[in-house]
C-alpha cells in the first residue's frame, strides 16, 4: 500500500586510513594542508575586508523610518 524508501547510503571515509597514513609518511598530508590554511586565511581576510559596514536592507529600514518622523514632525508643527 505505501512505498517504503530505501536507506541513504554514505560514502564514509575514515579520517585515519590505510591512504592517509601512507601520504603522512611521505609529508604530503602537511604540506596540503599548510597550502590549505594559508588559502583559507587569504580567503577569510578578503572577506572581511569587503563586506559592507550595514547591509542595504537596514539602510532601507532607517531611511524608511527617517521619512516616517519627518512626516510625523511636520504634521504636528506645520499645520
Amino acid at each position: 500500500m505505501f512505498k517504503q524508501r530505501k536507506p541513504r547510503r554514505f560514502n564514509y571515509q575514515p579520517k585515519f586510513s590505510q591512504e592517509n597514513q601512507a601520504r603522512t609518511a611521505d609529508g604530503e598530508a602537511e604540506d596540503d594542508n599548510k597550502a590549505f590554511l594559508r588559502q583559507w586565511r587569504e580567503e577569510r581576510r578578503a572577506r572581511r575586508k569587503s563586506r559592507p559596514m550595514f547591509s542595504m536592507r537596514t539602510l532601507l529600514i532607517v531611511l524608511v523610518l527617517l521619512l516616517i518622523c519627518i512626516y510625523m514632525l511636520q504634521h504636528k508643527y506645520i499645520q
